[in-house]
């Protein structure tokens, strides 16, 4: 067999395609693997360039090939689709990782540990149990409107209706709509103290290290946010800049320009999500108090002369994202900045 340099491994739950090609371009190994020889395999191999797509459990296996002394790459899906020839298999995929992994220009996704994986699990099972406690509001308060029982927004509200239904003796919810309405009540208690546990969790993670108590200086940046960002971004300096961090995250405008003329869009929404989401609720809150007291925050009072509230929020998620990445780089602390 060639001596491999360069092999694109398309992963799958137990199915794994390999794609080799040797120092001269020709393929050396086209191969498909179970699950189970997947490491036997490596470990007989030299060590050599080994192209990944990043998606499921693609860092667990970057990880372990890494082990082996191979050296791994990680590329998004989107990143690998031009190098695809006709149709799509599992065989295709391998060799258009393959082919792509080689590329002088290619963007790679940082491999994350496991400590970091273990922490947005936290963060992934927080967001599933709000989601959880909302929809058993709004049902709690869907029901109770369909009788004629509203309440204020927020949880003191629902604790009124709440106390509707836990009080027999009210007649104003039938019997058998109760029984069911105290099923979902019961689910209330158990929902709101796993997340208060998740929270805790949550917090303990920021203040942990000193990277998350620097970025907690940020207006804008609570202890979630904080979290989710050294867990998401294991190494700032792998992007060139902050506005390459924002670009990421996906706060930057759609570009279709052409022809030398310049067309800006919305925010692409690309990138992470989760963080995009953070960034964007806690530019919001600095945005409230910015109303009130608008002194120290000048910049952020004129572009609400001139935009929205949701134009401005996203525009301050933005600038907070460059100012994470500037700090998380240069190790210094936020500074509030002076006034003209």
């Amino acid at each position: 067999m060639d001596q491999v340099v360069t092999i694109g491994m398309d992963i799958a739950k137990s199915v794994f395609q390999v794609h080799g090609v040797n120092a001269e371009g020709t393929v050396a190994i086209r191969q498909r693997l179970t699950r189970a020889r997947v490491l036997g395999f490596f470990a007989k191999l030299a060590p050599c360039l080994v192209g990944i797509e990043a998606c499921g459990s693609a860092h667990y296996w970057g990880r372990e090939l890494s082990r082996l002394g191979h050296k791994v790459r990680l590329i998004a899906p989107s990143y690998v689709k031009p190098y695809l020839k006709r149709q799509k298999n599992d065989a295709a995929d391998a060799e258009a990782i393959c082919e792509a992994v080689t590329r002088p220009n290619m963007r790679f996704v940082p491999m994350k540990s496991s400590e970091q994986q273990s922490i947005m699990v936290m963060h992934r099972t927080r967001s599933i149990l709000v989601r959880q406690r909302t929809q058993l509001s709004n049902a709690i308060r869907g029901h109770m409107f369909e009788f004629g029982l509203t309440a204020a927004v927020g949880r003191n509200g629902l604790q009124t209706l709440i106390k509707v239904i836990t009080d027999p003796g009210d007649a104003r919810v039938p019997n058998e709509a109760r029984a069911c309405l105290l099923m979902l009540v019961e689910q209330l208690g158990p929902i709101n103290a796993q997340i208060l546990e998740s929270d805790r969790r949550i917090i303990a993670s920021a203040r942990s290290t000193e990277v998350g108590q620097r970025l907690m200086g940020i207006p804008g940046v609570g202890p979630v946010l904080a979290s989710a960002l050294v867990a998401t971004i294991g190494d700032p300096k792998s992007f060139v800049s902050g506005r390459n961090l924002a670009a990421w995250i996906g706060l930057v405008p759609r570009q279709n320009s052409s022809g030398g003329k310049e067309r800006l869009g919305s925010i692409t929404k690309q990138g992470d999500r989760y963080l995009r989401q953070l960034l964007v609720v806690g530019a919001l809150a600095v945005i409230r108090y910015a109303v009130r007291n608008g002194a120290r925050r000048p910049w952020l009072v004129q572009l609400l002369a001139r935009r929205t509230p949701k134009v401005a929020a996203v525009a301050l998620a933005n600038k907070n994202a460059r100012m994470a990445w500037a700090i998380m780089t240069s190790g210094e602390r936020y500074r509030e900045p002076l006034a003209a």
